[in-house]
């Protein structure tokens, strides 16, 4: 066992799987698992840890970071990290770790799942079975097969769901703006424009950064050719909502399936139910809109993944990293 290893410490603070824990100790790392601790807590104990697990309770930003500058590394428990500010702990000497590689099937799967509810009208029809209505030609669906669907981003998320749409029969567009030659042979690198001209189905798979934020406004979402599907796996607030309502209620989007909401609290796991804005109102009770809670990276799979990939990136990052 390495003496550098043996002297390490971890504390985890939000839920992950066990197999994290176990992996790190088999590694002579020491593990402590606070997930009571709130923004303050965490900092008063940092001093003694040199790696931080985290989810999305607490936002890291400049202040917490400062006062935890003899960190080697933060680890996130997922593949968003808008709720940390990566490039001020890298550019002080902190590694910022996430495990998307964990939960890209399940993304990817759930994206197919969400199209496929949206465009055949299963939870409408569901809803009105449930409720004794028989209303068959109300729900004759539309086929994925000879669409053209857009993928905004093409990093693991995107192109997950690329793989697993590859044997519907459609025509795949992908726009990256910071990648050129990644698409594989069933699927046609464009630019935004030619989204705009072909899309019918437009689905994001982009990390939410200042650029990011609104990127789905009104003017993008008039910008298309035809009515568009848009679904969104990524952060609610690359679609703003406001101007989803507007393009829905004008035809401009046919239809929209969100796993994820502007109006969510990524800090506690749950939606903002006070005072909901009209707007949110709006969808929940769309007919043509699919809503679920932000679990489309939220397997039994995933959850054991996404630990074990950051477990792995942990250890090497405390085997590699200088005392």
């Amino acid at each position: 066992m390495s003496n550098i290893l043996a002297i390490m410490r971890v504390l985890v603070t939000d839920d992950t799987h066990p197999v994290m824990l176990t992996k790190l100790s088999d590694a002579g790392i020491q593990c402590l698992v606070r997930t009571d601790l709130d923004y303050d807590g965490i900092l008063k104990r940092l001093g003694d840890y040199d790696a931080l697990v985290v989810r999305s309770k607490i936002t890291i930003d400049r202040h917490f970071i400062d006062n935890a500058r003899h960190l080697r590394c933060i680890a996130r428990v997922g593949a968003g990290m808008d709720n940390i500010d990566v490039a001020y702990a890298e550019s002080c000497g902190i590694r910022c770790l996430n495990s998307p590689e964990g939960n890209r099937t399940a993304v990817g799967e759930h994206t197919v799942g969400l199209l496929l509810a949206l465009l055949n009208k299963i939870c409408k029809a569901d809803s009105e079975v449930s409720l004794g209505y028989w209303y068959r030609e109300d729900n004759r669906g539309i086929e994925v097969a000879g669409k053209t669907v857009a993928i905004i981003g093409f990093g693991n998320m995107g192109s997950s769901f690329a793989r697993c749409l590859s044997g519907f029969g459609c025509n795949i567009l992908a726009y990256d703006k910071y990648k050129t030659g990644y698409a594989p042979d069933y699927v046609t690198e464009v630019s935004l424009q030619q989204c705009f001209e072909q899309a019918d189905v437009v689905s994001f798979h982009v990390p939410l950064t200042d650029e990011t934020r609104y990127y789905a406004d009104s003017r993008f979402l008039n910008s298309f050719a035809k009515s568009i599907y848009l679904i969104n796996t990524s952060r609610g607030a690359v679609v703003q909502t406001s101007a989803l309502v507007d393009a829905l209620e004008s035809g401009k989007v046919a239809g929209a399936a969100l796993d994820v909401l502007e109006y969510e609290n990524m800090a506690r796991d749950e939606f903002f139910w006070d005072n909901i804005p009209d707007d949110m109102n709006y969808l929940t009770c769309c007919p043509n809109v699919v809503l679920t809670p932000h679990v489309a990276g939220w397997t039994v799979e995933s959850k054991y993944k996404l630990a074990s990939v950051l477990a792995d990136k942990i250890i090497d990052t405390l085997k590699t990293s200088k005392i």
